[in-house]
């Protein structure tokens, strides 16, 4: 029988009035302070960024993607050159997505078996097979620091129905790769007098249901008895309705564990994430702030603007003057239009480091606020002015 895992996660402080704490999650490549917002670096790299950028912008963990690695550059060459952290040369943390979602999305077919996913390259059309333990396989050649299992990913709307049969499935391939896992990946986490040591890779297990509260209590539950360090929330943030979306991982929370850190898939808009953070909350990541970026839209203490309007061609002050980053203490509003409307790439790197570092700096506020007992108020505050 396989030993109970020690998850390397230890809660510093929570707060009085709602479920928002702040925590440190150990691993391989250093300290993850919860909570947190992890850069989407899909295929290796933050679209514009570089690793430097990143680690000046105070990223502790990115998020790279099992799915995208795998037909591109391939794991084979990953395993060759040392793993993700040697390959791009970033040293702290990386989690790696199953790909389920990308086989769902990307791919123009998709067969979905008890054994696993078929599905084809969004590249050449070439057919793959994605199982529970094949995935397990890949990213430890990636050789990330979390892993995550494989699930079924669905559209939304959706029936009760067919979500019960993705959702069987993802139990049933959850099992399979936590099974998998600890054949793989022999655990050694020792406690110390100030956290933890960490020498293996952590394994997260994914809740889904869509938007059914019996179904997603069941699928909290599920991954709760499973051997895992921490627990994800999919299936959210896919055009739902924020109540529906909120009550869904309130569902979740409630069922599962408190000493284990639970990630949110997908979500980086400022106001949303504070809706969860408030309900347990730990870890985001998200595409969002980049691709917005990169098409002129930027976050500020008082919502978003974009630099291509008119109103913003002749402004002579940072996009925010509350921010720290590096575009905001050398470039003007002005300059940035003028590289957004020339086209010049140049806009894309500077307003990626703005929107990146706003989030990263919210994280940093709302760890403070935590610790304080005044989230709460903080919360209301920022929405009122952000919106």
């Amino acid at each position: 029988m396989t030993k109970q895992v020690i998850s390397p996660f230890k809660i510093l402080s929570k707060d009085k009035k709602t479920k928002a704490r702040v925590g440190k999650l150990y691993t391989q490549h250093g300290i993850i302070n919860t909570p947190v917002f992890m850069p989407v670096a899909t295929q290796a790299t933050v679209k514009a960024l570089t690793s430097e950028d990143l680690k000046n912008l105070g990223a502790e963990c990115l998020l790279s993607n099992t799915y995208h690695l795998y037909l591109r550059p391939g794991t084979e060459l990953l395993k060759k050159m040392k793993g993700i952290h040697n390959f791009m040369k970033w040293d702290g943390s990386v989690l790696t997505d199953s790909g389920g979602f990308q086989v769902w999305s990307l791919s123009h077919f998709t067969k979905i078996s008890d054994k696993g996913a078929t599905f084809t390259s969004h590249h050449d059309g070439s057919k793959h097979l994605f199982t529970p333990e094949n995935v397990i396989d890949s990213q430890m050649k990636i050789g990330s620091d979390i892993f995550v299992t494989l699930d079924v990913c669905t559209e939304n709307p959706i029936t009760k129905k067919k979500s019960r049969e993705a959702l069987d499935t993802t139990k049933k391939w959850a099992e399979r790769a936590v099974k998998h896992y600890h054949k793989k990946v022999k655990q050694n986490i020792k406690k110390t007098k100030t956290g933890f040591d960490v020498k293996n890779p952590l394994l997260f297990a994914i809740a889904q249901g869509a938007t059914f509260d019996d179904l997603r209590k069941e699928s909290a539950l599920h991954i709760a008895s499973q051997n895992i360090h921490g627990y994800c929330i999919g299936g959210l943030s896919t055009g739902e309705k924020d109540e529906d979306m909120n009550r869904a991982v309130s569902v979740v929370i409630d069922n599962l564990p408190e000493d284990k850190p639970r990630y949110f898939m997908g979500l980086g808009t400022p106001t949303e994430m504070l809706e969860c953070i408030e309900r347990g909350v730990d870890m985001f990541d998200c595409v969002f702030p980049t691709r917005i970026a990169r098409n002129g839209t930027v976050f500020t203490s008082e919502g978003t603007i974009n630099i291509k309007n008119n109103e913003y061609r002749l402004q002579n002050k940072p996009l925010d003057k509350k921010c720290d980053c590096y575009t905001c203490q050398n470039y003007s509003r002005a300059y940035l239009s003028h590289l957004f409307r020339a086209k010049e790439l140049t806009s894309h790197r500077l307003l990626s480091i703005h929107n990146i570092r706003f989030l990263i700096q919210l994280m940093d506020r709302v760890r403070k606020e935590i610790r304080k007992g005044t989230f709460s108020k903080f919360k209301k505050d920022f929405i009122k002015k952000y919106k």
